[in-house]
């Protein structure tokens, strides 16, 4: 009988201790590809938003902090240089689906309602942050929206109202007083009775003449990027060239805060541009009052909403 011997196994490797200079260098590698998720997360996935206005209230309080779907409208790489208004060229994923009526919509704004942009490129003085804005979606492509003493009506019959709806306003504004500030420019309408308007849809084509050319000029100017339309006696020109008519190059949506009588809305400054739209708001993170100025942290962090952390909106 043959007996094997156990070969001797081999002595482990016993780890050297890292030195300080690996230590710093992978403190710092664990933080870049922290830093790296992070930003995917924010660029394609979620964004967070703080609520700094009334307008959507008691859906969204003033100093509710908010979690954004990205993806869920299709998610895009950064569109300008971070705290600047300096654009980049940039792409968008497929959306899973598009925006509805009655989504709460995170926006960017698109500026007021005689503005191309809603900042001001050749003066550096107004050159301010690109602002995000968050409404709720009333009006989809092809819709027809009016207000009537201030109910909402959608392709002609009453549109289902949000169940925090607020109106702060006793007194209705009679149908026939025209509000000077109101979208779009000279039309005879006020928030409170408002339209019928018919949101733009991709190649929708509408007829221009010297009556009507206000109420497109601004969105055929967004449209191109630059001041496009002019007036030439009777003769309506887009950059340049004669025409009669325009054919819609985008979808655009119909955004208005659930605070009606307190809310600067597409009623006052108008659509809203598929390509402007970031995402879905969909969950409050955090929430406290804003009145409190941060220097008095421990007042501020004694007026946590607890009962709002964590809620859905919708």
């Amino acid at each position: 009988m043959k007996f094997f011997k156990k070969k001797d196994s081999k002595p482990e490797k016993k780890t050297q201790p890292k030195t300080p200079a690996q230590k710093f260098w992978d403190f710092w590698k664990n933080l870049f590809f922290a830093a790296i998720a992070a930003l995917l997360i924010k660029t394609f996935l979620i964004e967070t938003s703080r609520v700094p206005t009334g307008s959507m209230e008691t859906t969204i309080k003033i100093g509710d902090f908010l979690f954004v779907n990205k993806f869920i409208y299709g998610s895009s790489s950064p569109r300008t240089i971070p705290f600047t208004s300096i654009v980049l060229p940039y792409f968008q994923l497929p959306a899973i689906r598009e925006p509805e009526r009655g989504d709460i919509v995170v926006f960017e704004y698109p500026g007021d309602r005689d503005e191309l942009y809603n900042f001001d490129r050749n003066d550096p003085e107004k050159n301010i942050l690109v602002l995000n804005y968050v409404k709720r979606c009333i009006g989809i492509p092809g819709d027809t929206i009016s207000i009537k003493d201030k109910v909402v009506f959608l392709n002609g019959n009453e549109a289902k109202r949000p169940a925090h709806i607020q109106y702060i306003n006793n007194y209705v504004t009679p149908a026939g007083v025209p509000n000077p500030n109101i979208f779009p420019k000279n039309a005879p309408f006020n928030e409170d009775n408002f339209g019928p308007v018919v949101v733009p849809k991709k190649g929708y084509v509408v007829n221009l003449n010297v009556d009507n050319v206000e109420t497109w000029r601004t969105l055929i100017d967004r449209e191109f990027g630059k001041r496009v339309v002019t007036i030439e006696g009777d003769q309506i020109l887009i950059d340049g060239k004669a025409v009669n008519s325009y054919t819609i190059q985008k979808d655009y949506y119909f955004m208005v805060g659930d605070s009606r009588d307190d809310s600067a809305d597409s009623r006052f400054w108008g659509f809203v541009s598929r390509d402007k739209v970031i995402g879905q708001a969909f969950m409050i993170y955090w929430s406290w009052d804003p009145s409190i100025p941060f220097s008095d942290f421990f007042n501020l962090l004694g007026t946590v909403r607890v009962n709002r952390i964590a809620k859905i909106v919708h």
